[in-house]
C-alpha cells in the first residue's frame, strides 16, 4: 500500500489532538517551551516520512508517560492525602542507621558528612542516564524487536501510572527535604538538587538545577522510580538475550541505586519499595500478556509500526 502523508483523517484526529494538549496544558497552568516542543516533534515526525511516522506512533507510549507526569501539576500529592515526613525518615534509621561516633545517622546524613569527589562525580554520572538508557534501550528494541519494544513500553508506562498512584495514597518527602526544612510541611517548595549539586560544580555546569527545578512532584519519594527503571531495562535485556551488555545494566542498575541514596534523593526504603514494585508489574504484565485480549493488542500495535 503507499504510503499516505496527508489525510483528512490524520490531519483532522491531529489537529483535535493538538488543540487538546494545548487547552489542557492552559487549564492545568500554561503553556510552556517543552509542551510546544512536543507538538512540533509529534507534527513534523508523523508527516515528514512513513518511518519517522512509525517511530513516533510506537513511541506515543512514552509521550503518554510524559503528559501524565507533568499533568500532576494540577492536583499536587500534598492535597491528596498526609504527607509522610517523620515516618520513613525513622523507618529508615531503624533499619539501615549507621553510627557516626555515638550518633546513628541515615545512610543520607552519612553520606553528607562522608562524600568525595569520585563518588560525586559517578552518582551523577549514574543519575543524569536515568532516562536516557531505558530510552536508548526502548529505540534499540524499536529496532530490533517491536514486539518487545512494546512490551517493554508497556510496562515503563505502567510501572510508572502505579507509581503515582502511590505518589497519591502516600506523599512521601525525599531525604534532602528533612536536611533542609525538618518534619515540619512547607507547601510548595522547589524541587532541590540535594546532593547531585556537588556533580554540578564539579563539571561547572549547572545540570541538575535545570533538571529539579522543573520537577512536578517533590514530595514523592516513595516508591523510588529511579530504582525500577534500571530493573525494567535489565529484564528485557535478559528476555533479548544481550549476554554482555546485561553486565553493564547491571552496574547502571546498581550505580543508581547506590546514587539515589548517596545525593539524598532516596532511602533506602524507597529503592526497596520501587524494586518490588517493579517485580509485582513485570509479574502481572508477563500474565496479563498471555490473555487474548492484550496479546491481540500488543499484536495490532506492533504490526502497526513495522
Amino acid at each position: 500500500m503507499k504510503f499516505k502523508r496527508f489525510t483528512k483523517k490524520n490531519i483532522f484526529v491531529n489537529t483535535l489532538l493538538v488543540i487538546s494538549y494545548i487547552v489542557w496544558n492552559l487549564i492545568v497552568g500554561g503553556m510552556k517551551t517543552e509542551h510546544w516542543f512536543l507538538i512540533v516533534l509529534w507534527l513534523s515526525t508523523y508527516y515528514i516520512h512513513e518511518k519517522s511516522r512509525k517511530f513516533i506512533l510506537g513511541f506515543s507510549v512514552w509521550i503518554i508517560y510524559w503528559i501524565i507526569y507533568d499533568s500532576m501539576r494540577i492536583i499536587p500529592n500534598y492535597e491528596v492525602s498526609t504527607v509522610h515526613i517523620k515516618q520513613p525518615y525513622e523507618l529508615e534509621k531503624s533499619l539501615f542507621g549507621i553510627f557516626s561516633g555515638n550518633t546513628l545517622l541515615t545512610p543520607n546524613e552519612y553520606f553528607l558528612i562522608h562524600h568525595n569527589s569520585v563518588l560525586d562525580f559517578l552518582s551523577g554520572f549514574f543519575y543524569i542516564n536515568w532516562v536516557p538508557v531505558p530510552f536508548a534501550f526502548a529505540v534499540y528494541l524499536f529496532i530490533k524487536n517491536k514486539e518487545l519494544f512494546i512490551k517493554f513500553s508497556l510496562v515503563f508506562l505502567f510501572v510508572n501510572i502505579a507509581g503515582f498512584i502511590i505518589y497519591y495514597i502516600y506523599p512521601a518527602a525525599p531525604p534532602w527535604y528533612v536536611q533542609i526544612y525538618g518534619f515540619d510541611l512547607k507547601i510548595g517548595v522547589p524541587g532541590n538538587r540535594a546532593g547531585l549539586a556537588r556533580f554540578d560544580e564539579l563539571i561547572g555546569v549547572p545540570v541538575f538545577e535545570g533538571i529539579y527545578n522543573k520537577n512536578a512532584n517533590v514530595l514523592a519519594a516513595m516508591p523510588s522510580l529511579h530504582a525500577t527503571y534500571p530493573l525494567i531495562v535489565l529484564y528485557f535485556g535478559l528476555k533479548k538475550g544481550l549476554k554482555k551488555i546485561n553486565w553493564l545494566f547491571v552496574i547502571f542498575m546498581m550505580g543508581i541505586w547506590f546514587s539515589a541514596v548517596y545525593s539524598s534523593h532516596h532511602y533506602i526504603i524507597d529503592i526497596i519499595v520501587g524494586i518490588i514494585l517493579a517485580v509485582i508489574v513485570i509479574f502481572l504484565f508477563e500474565k496479563l500478556s498471555k490473555k487474548s485480549f492484550l496479546k491481540n493488542k500488543i499484536k495490532f500495535f506492533t504490526e502497526s509500526i513495522t
